[in-house]
């Protein structure tokens, strides 16, 4: 983790223009914090080696080193901080696992300054100089809607070390986060969490998807499939003044008796349930970021965690992976060559050139689909290796292809049936 956070340091990831006419930019902060070991607790004495207090006289590199040069520190665990957004009717980011962050404001001096300004905001944790160490960021990508049609802004993630194992208690932003979540970094590349996320593709009623109604498209294309991992927090904290955390019950009275027994009859309606919360996913965008870091930790296998969209229909899932199965192939090749390299977004979204910009893909009517962006590593010589571009470009027009293909294989089966059971009934 050292090496990684100082080879970011001194490797800036190039600043990505926002496309034409799609001005907004939006911050998030990759907050990461050393959880000690029980057997090697830091001493309350312990004030960081003086880190803090001396920030502004010592370089960033040797705060770095002279962190993680501390026993309690090598012997800790590291873990990220997640946010769940607090559930927001219309909004398209309600109850998702995310980074904290959000627009950048006109008066913020960078898209830096953003994501400092609003994990203040949202969590209350605090990341100035004096608090945290700035190591860097990750590759800048523009976040699209539509399937990749649409673009919506420009995502900034940038990457933070807190230098203190003593954090003051977090204040949630009812409006915003409903709880936060302290993930430990092993946990997030643990195989036993792979799972996936299943999203309704199709977008309101009353519109059309490929020229199809909601209900046709439902029949056809069921939920999509993302690649998630279902996180375990070591650490969490909920905003206890919401409606999410705890709904208000009216005052009933009861019977002043101790004489209660299990109910005799065993219809789950006798029964006082607690509905339990829905498991705590990582997916879509988020994934994406966050792959783009683990993968710099060994063993530099964080793109296992990622599979490509899939749908839930197996005949319409079958009909994808048959037509992309040469471009799966390809893909694997040049990413095992190095040769997918591209320094911002994909090789649609040149980094330096705005009116370069043409739709590309990323996510699913602004929820997420899973967009892959570069990896970084240590080579075998142990310089930093060139990022590698996005898996998924061009990826989803073999979806429209299979979708389509779908779509008349159903038809053309339910004709010969049809025609079939026709025959029978005249006869």
């Amino acid at each position: 983790l050292n090496l990684v956070l100082l080879d970011l340091l001194s490797h800036e990831y190039p600043y990505v223009e926002s496309p034409p006419g799609v001005p907004k930019r939006a911050s998030v902060a990759l907050v990461i914090r050393i959880q000690p070991n029980y057997t090697h607790w830091p001493p309350k004495s312990n004030d960081d080696h003086g880190l803090n207090e001396q920030s502004q006289f010592i370089s960033t590199e040797d705060r770095i080193n002279s962190f993680f040069k501390q026993e309690w520190v090598q012997k800790g665990d590291p873990e990220v901080l997640f946010i769940k957004r607090a559930a927001r009717k219309g909004d398209k980011w309600t109850s998702h696992v995310a980074f904290p962050g959000g627009r950048r404001d006109p008066e913020d001096a960078d898209d830096r300054a953003a994501a400092v300004r609003e994990t203040w905001e949202e969590v209350g944790l605090e990341l100035s100089d004096e608090q945290a160490i700035a190591t860097g960021n990750l590759p800048q990508r523009v976040v699209t809607t539509s399937w990749g049609s649409k673009a919506l802004m420009t995502l900034c993630p940038y990457i933070f070390l807190l230098t203190s194992h003593e954090i003051p208690p977090l204040k949630l932003q009812p409006t915003e986060v409903a709880s936060t979540h302290w993930v430990p970094l092993r946990a997030l590349l643990s195989r036993k969490q792979r799972t996936y996320w299943y999203q309704d593709v199709a977008p309101a009623a009353k519109t059309k998807f490929f020229g199809l109604n909601r209900l046709f498209q439902r029949w056809l294309l069921g939920d999509m499939m993302f690649a998630a991992v279902k996180l375990v927090p070591s650490e969490s904290k909920f905003c206890t003044s919401i409606a999410e955390f705890l709904e208000e019950e009216p005052l009933a009275h009861e019977d002043d008796t101790t004489n209660e027994t299990v109910p005799l009859s065993l219809s789950p309606d006798n029964w006082r349930t607690v509905k339990s919360d829905a498991s705590l996913l990582l997916w879509g965008l988020t994934l994406g970021v966050m792959g783009d870091f683990l993968d710099m930790l060994p063993p530099h296998n964080a793109m296992k965690i990622w599979t490509y969209p899939t749908f839930t229909p197996v005949d319409t899932r079958f009909i994808l992976w048959l037509l992309s199965y040469r471009f799966r192939q390809s893909k694997q090749k040049e990413l095992e060559e190095g040769g997918i390299s591209v320094p911002g977004v994909d090789d649609k979204f040149e980094a330096v050139d705005a009116e370069s910009f043409k739709p590309v893909e990323g996510r699913v009517e602004g929820v997420g689909g899973g967009r892959y962006y570069g990896r970084v590593r240590q080579d075998k010589k142990g310089s930093r290796s060139s990022a590698v571009g996005t898996l998924l470009t061009g990826y989803y027009d073999l979806v429209k292809m299979a979708v389509v293909v779908s779509a008349c294989t159903r038809m053309s089966f339910a004709a010969v049936v049809g025609y079939t059971l026709w025959r029978k009934i005249k006869q």
